[in-house]
């Protein structure tokens, strides 16, 4: 009977900390990590705030957490070549409910936030950009890869973060023919943009 209420515990625990990552990624992606509360995501998540603080320790830590899985959720399962327009459709607003999608737009809407932010955006950074990487036969891949990466996140930032017209509410497919386009100057090994205009 204690072994089945041992695992019965685990279970619990696995999906109360699910739920809070799962709340947390969607409002540290809608306001940012200044404006979302410890109160706001424990409410979303439906537990008590103290849970928060004894699965994760605090709120940064919760972010750093947050940043990670999402981005490597979207890094594992995104082939090489569709990673530049999935990470673009999530800054657009069109990833769908994949948290991996919202994992850019999360960066920039809390970009600002501290130091140990800005660790957690640098290497998150750093792994979309070895990816890119890998899509350039050219002896600089690496600096095709960073310029690549700061248009994706200029776009999210004039589009999410601004609100620039006609940007802000430009159809994503447009914006992705256009940036996939232009971009495979840098980026060798990107797919054609599928004929779209």
């Amino acid at each position: 009977m204690g072994t089945t209420v041992s695992e019965g515990q685990r279970r619990d625990a696995r999906n109360t900390r699910r739920r809070l990552l799962e709340a947390a990624a969607a409002l540290f992606a809608e306001r940012g990590y200044e404006r979302a509360t410890v109160r706001d995501i424990a409410d979303r998540a439906g537990v008590n705030q103290a849970l928060l603080f004894r699965y994760f320790g605090s709120k940064r830590a919760l972010f750093g957490e947050v940043i990670a899985h999402n981005g490597e959720a979207q890094l594992r399962t995104t082939p090489p070549h569709e990673l530049l327009e999935a990470a673009l459709r999530g800054l657009l607003g069109h990833g769908g409910g994949d948290p991996g999608s919202r994992a850019l737009a999360t960066l920039l809407r809390s970009v600002a936030s501290g130091d140990e932010i800005g660790t957690a955006v640098r290497a998150i950074s750093d792994d979309y950009a070895r990816v890119l990487a890998s899509l350039s036969s050219a002896d600089n891949h690496e600096l095709r890869a960073d310029l690549a990466l700061a248009w994706l996140l200029g776009i999210g930032t004039m589009r999410v973060l601004v609100g620039k017209e006609p940007l802000a509410d430009a159809d994503p497919d447009e914006v992705c023919a256009l940036v996939t386009a232009a971009l495979g100057t840098l980026l060798d090994g990107l797919p054609a943009a599928g004929g779209r205009p």
